[in-house]
């Protein structure tokens, strides 16, 4: 199961949640399993979608190409291959419902035995209609409009597909469930329109700033103003994601309105797993491409470094394989997803080389110890070779290229630009990361060893741009 810009915060077992957050069909589900505390899929929908499919970062995925009218893009099959075709060869029968991010091939037929596809890179005109009217594609047939919430028909479809329909009951499924809640422009179901009523939303911090310790792009950060009443409002460019104008607390209200529908649909699926006698025999796993700042640091969206701009929840539940009620401090990534779930299902030869680790240790024993860092980067719309050369950097709403690492508590940021700064924050001190240690010679140690620690994976995966990384303000001191 996985959703669109969603952060931790909207999910009430998530610790940091929004106080007034109800998500009880999920929460249930992170009862019957693994609640992982943080989870970094990637930047953007694209990448974390490509990382996901692929198990490998973007800087590593080849003939993917963003040209043309946003968001239409490419890429070769034979070059760029998506793990359900493997699946698929494998035995079992795969199945893709929702949205559909990468490439104007959906893959139906070579990844796919079973899809209904939203496909936004094929229909670039289409591809705000994240709610309602959308040209779906039923199988690799012409696309027709689809009217109706698109939560809830996205649901009724995998409910059909997991009692049976339309596919091959005498082989074991893989289900890639894409919802695009909640994602701008945010529109909840009519029945949930009225959530939330009289809410009061923290304003963060560093709304407005000063945000010191911070690189150059997020000191300038300033899309949001004082109205009358002294209420933080969005003065951005006013696209169909956000509406111009709008208060703190009205996105908020409404991107966690827009969850609800998401919440029923879980339990929707859980319902449908349990009556077919499917439960105990199924990996659920439900995760978001990436979070949604709504205000911290200064963002109203994604892109950033920061666990408040990026950080996925992420479950993992199977009753009777996976202990129950439990959860894991060790940061996963979204390139994870592709080897752990071969491993899971018991096939340990990867068909082609993955930057991910299998994490299935830690879903037998979530206390397990880890000693692998996790690694996340940020590479605007750029992927693969185009990303050899960080002087040439695209910049994807004003956020340079960066990367990030995790070792336990401890987070590493370096924004590729000339002469910045890096960062360096003790997430379990300081969980908003607003005190960047890196500029405190008392924690040079640690930055010397993240550092290193980070171009040592970036190695590992043999990225193209490891060694012409831009040098940093504070490197070498």
């Amino acid at each position: 199961i996985y959703t669109d810009d969603q952060s931790f915060r909207t999910l009430s077992c998530y610790p940091g949640a929004y106080p007034f957050a109800k998500t009880p069909n999920i929460d249930k589900l992170a009862k019957m399993g693994i609640r992982f505390q943080a989870s970094y899929n990637g930047s953007w929908c694209a990448p974390s979608r490509a990382s996901i499919l692929t198990g490998r970062h973007p800087f590593g995925v080849e003939s993917m190409t963003f040209k043309g009218q946003y968001p239409s893009s490419s890429y070769d099959p034979n070059v760029c291959r998506y793990c359900p075709s493997v699946f698929r060869r494998l035995g079992y029968f795969t199945g893709q419902i929702g949205k559909w991010h990468t490439g104007a091939d959906a893959g139906f037929g070579r990844d796919w035995d079973y899809q209904r596809v939203w496909n936004r890179p094929k229909f670039p005109d289409n591809a705000p209609n994240y709610y309602k009217t959308q040209l779906i594609s039923f199988n690799g047939g012409k696309e027709k409009e689809v009217e109706g919430y698109s939560t809830d028909f996205y649901t009724d479809w995998a409910v059909d597909f997991i009692k049976g329909k339309d596919r091959d009951k005498e082989k074991p499924w893989f289900l890639w469930l894409c919802y695009g809640a909640t994602h701008g422009p945010f529109t909840p179901a009519e029945r949930h329109k009225n959530a939330y009523a009289d809410i009061k939303v923290d304003v963060p911090k560093d709304l407005f700033g000063p945000r010191e310790g911070k690189p150059e792009y997020v000191q300038k950060m300033n899309v949001w103003k004082k109205n009358e009443k002294g209420e933080p409002v969005y003065t951005g460019k006013g696209d169909y994601q956000d509406k111009k104008g709008m208060t703190l607390t009205e996105g908020v209200r409404q991107y966690n309105q827009c969850a609800l529908a998401i919440d029923e649909g879980v339990a929707r699926l859980l319902q449908a797993l349990q009556e077919s006698g499917q439960l105990e025999n199924t990996l659920i796993i439900f995760t978001s491409d990436q979070g949604y700042a709504w205000g911290f640091h200064g963002f109203r969206h994604k892109l950033g470094p920061y666990d408040d701009t990026i950080r996925s929840p992420l479950i993992f539940a199977m009753p009777g394989t996976i202990p129950a009620g439990k959860t894991c401090d060790v940061p996963v990534a979204g390139v994870d997803f592709a080897p752990t779930l071969f491993s899971f299902c018991g096939f340990k030869e990867l068909p082609w080389k993955m930057h991910g680790r299998d994490i299935t240790p830690l879903l037998r024993d979530p206390s397990a110890k880890w000693e692998e860092a996790m690694l996340v980067t940020h590479t605007g719309r750029s992927f693969g070779k185009d990303t050899n050369d960080p002087s040439k950097m695209d910049l994807l709403e004003t956020v340079p290229w960066w990367v990030a690492s995790r070792d336990g508590k401890t987070k590493y940021i370096r924004t590729l630009v000339e002469n910045e700064i890096e960062e360096l924050y003790d997430l379990e001190a300081d969980p908003e990361e607003l005190t960047n240690l890196a500029l405190r010679p008392e924690h040079r140690a640690t930055l010397e060893r993240m550092r290193a620690l980070t171009i040592a994976e970036l190695r590992r995966c043999e990225c193209g741009f490891v060694e012409r990384m831009p040098r940093a303000k504070t490197e070498g001191k």
